[in-house]
């Protein structure tokens, strides 16, 4: 196969992927687009890149001779720029979330279908290291049928909320916290094999930051039914003082639980199979593979991101489902969008809209 030529759109988030591809045998780097210049200049001295590689103009970007469009833009841009490049027939590996509203996830999902391109949604947590391992677990039997997860997710950004320098709201004031949610669906869907079919949510509240839109809001915390019958509980906050940031996992079943520790994102957790432990067994929860050649920590997260990547690269190589396609890619999303509609409107339970 031929080199695939990617084109990164959002040099801030977006250039740690920048690291992974221009590491990979299969791809390239042969175009970067993001609105202000200077940061395209400092890339381009960085990966050798000509000035016709650097584009401050989306669509012309999008027409450039690439294969692969790496989203790294601000979420309200998602929707938009994900249908362009995949009715451009460009492969799409779009950062969490695929939208911000439900009206834009369907977009996606219809350029998706027309589209002959690959869609993929770069939900890095998935590939930590410790999820992958669960996984094995949870797929050889050990937890049994699976009734209850959780998931805490508590990053304080007031910086990205309120810029200090000029005391102006950032887009992600208009991003209530349980939009957020991937990071903490994710793993838990993808573990559990399942969808989410129902949902609420509670936190209104803005005490810890000035309102300035949804994203101020104190905390959040949603309940979700699954299809499976299960329930699933997610809380998150960008405002919430807390130091370390607090990423963690809980998954109960029949026979067995795994919870990842509280402290950092290096951690110990705790397991229980029935049958085969006595108690609970310390266990290791880490987002790196260090068994793994160091060129796999290229594009930050642990290894994660060098995995994902690796992944999407085999759905075009082989024509294969990517493992976070459009589908899950928005059930990863969507349920967060409907629970905060459902917390605005007094706690009630809501349907989630169900693409499979």
């Amino acid at each position: 196969m031929k080199k695939l030529k990617v084109g990164l759109v959002g040099v801030r988030r977006g250039s740690s992927y920048l690291s992974v591809f221009n590491n990979n045998p299969r791809t390239e780097i042969a175009a970067v687009c993001d609105l202000k210049h200077e940061p395209l200049v400092e890339i381009a001295k960085h990966y050798n890149l000509k000035d016709n590689m650097l584009f401050t103009d989306f669509y012309d970007f999008i027409n450039a001779d690439i294969d692969i469009v790496v989203l790294g833009t601000p979420i309200p841009f998602h929707a938009e720029e994900t249908v362009a490049a995949l009715e451009s027939n460009k492969h799409v590996l779009s950062e969490v979330t695929a939208s911000d509203t439900i009206e834009g996830c369907e977009r996606i999902l219809s350029a998706a279908n027309r589209s002959k391109a690959k869609y993929m949604l770069a939900e890095n947590c998935i590939y930590m290291h410790f999820c992958q391992q669960w996984k094995k677990y949870v797929d050889a039997g050990k937890l049994g049928p699976i009734y209850y997860a959780e998931a805490d997710y508590v990053h304080e950004i007031r910086s990205l909320v309120i810029d200090p320098a000029t005391d102006s709201p950032n887009w992600r004031a208009q991003r209530p916290p349980i939009h957020y949610c991937s990071h903490s669906l994710g793993p838990l869907l993808y573990l559990m094999d399942d969808y989410i079919t129902k949902a609420t949510c509670s936190g209104k509240n803005k005490t810890i930051i000035r309102d300035v839109g949804p994203g101020a809001i104190d905390m959040q915390v949603a309940l979700y039914e699954t299809a499976k019958g299960a329930t699933i509980k997610v809380l998150r906050s960008s405002v919430a003082t807390r130091k370390p940031a607090l990423c963690t996992y809980g998954i109960y079943g029949k026979t067995g639980f795994l919870e990842s520790g509280r402290q950092d994102y290096e951690n110990i957790g705790l397991r229980y199979f029935e049958g085969e432990d006595s108690k609970g067994v310390n266990i290791v929860c880490s987002p790196r593979d260090y068994d793994a050649p160091k060129e796999t920590l290229a594009g930050g997260h642990g290894s994660s991101e060098y995995y994902l990547v690796n992944d999407f690269l085999d759905s075009i190589e082989f024509n294969t489902r990517p493992v976070i396609d459009v589908i899950r890619g928005l059930e990863m999303t969507v349920p967060g969008i409907i629970a905060h509609e459902a917390a605005m409107e007094r706690n009630v339970w809501k349907d989630v809209p169900v693409y499979r």
